[in-house]
């Protein structure tokens, strides 16, 4: 019992208890209450120097205590889940090799695919067991790229963030490490790395183990949610457009980002007294998550009443080669090409020196945006010229620096203030402070994710969907967006975070309403609130009975 997560009390243990699981003399005999050991870990928390330090000691928790540690974390979400995840969690994966942690979750390799199916079955979950599994490849970690087989981490934290924030069953989940191998030197060369040892797979061989991996998890566990992280763009893409109408997955990357885009842009399109159908939208970076948001953006546009044509003319995409065309079509990958302009449209605006292509100055210039999104990690790339530009030719220009971390933001939320002059209607993919302009306090909208996925989650699980449609996501979209007041200035387009077990559960609500009425759900629901709120976990304490 005491070297069982899942079941250890520590001290809370009751007399009764103690007795008849053999406890006695084996625990101090104070008896203790859940609240009082949350109240000691988050005094033990608080004295913790750094964050890596404080990572450590929640996994060390978690791999203690689950409840205590899911009680102490559903309690402190806003100050905890940089911890737990984001940036902190790249520093505990960029450690992984050189700490003894406990293992969690299936670890799989591209050089023994024959072992995928018994690798499951040691896991000791039947078909009926498993609601959600979480797998990486870990090429593409945020803010740190590929670290190997350490980027298990990044799917623990992510899973715990479903249960504290969705309430996601933590026994029902499988955080799963795909190791195709790395190209980081530094860990090829490391004694101490613990991963395969060669340069990353790549191909043939590593769709094949893809392949195998869907069949596998789709025969032995066939209601789970398959969630993707961290993978390249073009495998993200490739795989998710191959898989997602076979079984039901999320890739939270590209999907995620681009859901969290709409509901801020559905809440400032409602702020400026317009619809999305008629923005001009210029994307700066076209990589997973810049495309992922215009993915969603037309999608919207598309059930406001626009054609699939008129939907991507309401687009410019620019990235390192400058604005994306037709002339370019063999340098794009294939999630970009339905972007890409006509050549005729910019034959004469002004390339860039060297005539490499047409920059971002010049389409903002020339498309006067009324939608400006920064998905590109290029720190300061949204001037003060290009933004007094836009901001000239706009009532409310919509500006989203969805960047991160703050250092790679396009632009600083103050400069986006001052340079509209208080008009921007503004979101960012780091948390920031309020700004306060000219007397008015501005709540800057804080683009994360996990304002989405742990209701995605909840609400796709809770229903049985069998798939995860564009209509669930624009619901989910709708959802976020519908608890924020506008009107106020300075208001944000966001919901805080503060409650996020709330907002997981509008979430969840309206993704599962959308799985009923397009025919996905596998269940019928006649209170679904009230069943989605009775179907979330609490971190609570539950009597345990010798046997």
């Amino acid at each position: 019992m005491l070297n069982s997560p899942q079941l250890n009390k520590g001290t809370a243990f009751t007399a009764e208890e103690r007795k008849g699981l053999g406890l006695t003399g084996l625990i101090p005999p104070e008896i203790s209450t859940l609240a009082a050991q949350v109240k000691g870990a988050y005094v033990q928390y608080e004295r913790l120097p750094d964050a890596l330090s404080k990572n450590i000691y929640l996994t060390a928790l978690h791999d203690r205590n689950e409840v205590l540690f899911y009680r102490l974390f559903s309690e402190h979400l806003r100050e905890m889940i940089p911890i737990v995840n984001d940036l902190t969690v790249g520093l505990a994966v960029v450690h992984y090799r050189h700490e003894c942690r406990r293992p969690r979750g299936v670890y799989l390799s591209i050089d023994h695919p024959g072992s995928m199916e018994e690798a499951f079955t040691n896991f000791e979950a039947g078909a009926d067991d498993i609601d959600l599994i979480l797998a990486t490849d870990a090429e593409q970690i945020s803010g740190i790229g590929d670290w190997g087989v350490g980027g298990i981490e990044v799917t623990i934290g992510k899973l715990a963030i479903y249960t504290a924030a969705g309430g996601v069953d933590p026994k029902r989940v499988i955080p799963v490490m795909l190791d195709v191998g790395t190209n980081r030197e530094s860990l090829l060369t490391d004694p101490m790395y613990i991963g395969n040892r060669h340069a990353r797979v790549r191909g043939t061989r590593y769709d094949e183990f893809i392949d195998e991996y869907v069949r596998t998890v789709g025969r032995l566990f066939p209601k789970a949610l398959l969630q993707w992280e961290d993978l390249a763009p073009g495998n993200g893409r490739r795989i998710l457009g191959k898989y997602r109408d076979r079984l039901c997955m999320f890739n939270d990357d590209m999907q995620g980002t681009g859901v969290v885009a709409l509901a801020a842009a559905i809440s400032a399109a409602r702020a400026s007294g317009t619809s999305l159908r008629k923005q001009r939208v210029v994307i700066f970076g076209a990589g997973t998550a810049g495309m992922g948001a215009a993915d969603q953006l037309a999608a919207e546009m598309r059930r406001e009443g626009l054609s699939e044509e008129e939907a991507l003319g309401r687009f410019w995409c620019v990235d390192q080669q400058g604005l994306l065309t037709a002339s370019m079509e063999h340098q794009l990958q294939d999630f970009q090409r339905p972007y890409a302009r006509p050549n005729a449209e910019s034959s004469r605006w002004r390339r860039d020196e060297g005539g490499r292509g047409v920059g971002l100055a010049e389409v903002v210039r020339r498309v006067k945006p009324t939608m400006l999104i920064g998905a590109s990690g290029a720190a300061g790339a949204f001037t003060e010229s290009i933004v007094r530009e836009m901001a000239a030719n706009e009532e409310r220009p919509i500006v989203f620096v969805l960047s991160s971390p703050s250092a790679r933001a396009e632009a600083g939320p103050s400069d986006l203030v001052a340079w509209t002059e208080g008009r921007g209607l503004l979101a960012t993919g780091s948390p920031s402070p309020p700004v306060t302009y000219k007397g008015v306090t501005y709540v800057v909208a804080h683009a994360d994710h996990t304002l989405l996925y742990p209701g995605v989650g909840l609400g796709t699980i809770v229903s049985q969907a069998s798939r995860v449609s564009e209509g669930m996501l624009l619901a989910a979209a709708s959802a976020v967006s519908s608890l924020v007041t506008v009107r106020q200035p300075g208001a944000s387009l966001l919901p805080q975070i503060d409650d996020l077990r709330s907002v997981s559960l509008t979430v969840a609500v309206a993704v599962a309403e959308a799985a009923v009425v397009e025919g996905l759900a596998g269940v019928k629901c006649k209170d679904i609130e009230r069943e989605m709120h009775e179907a979330m976990w609490q971190p609570e304490y539950r009597r345990v009975v010798g046997v």
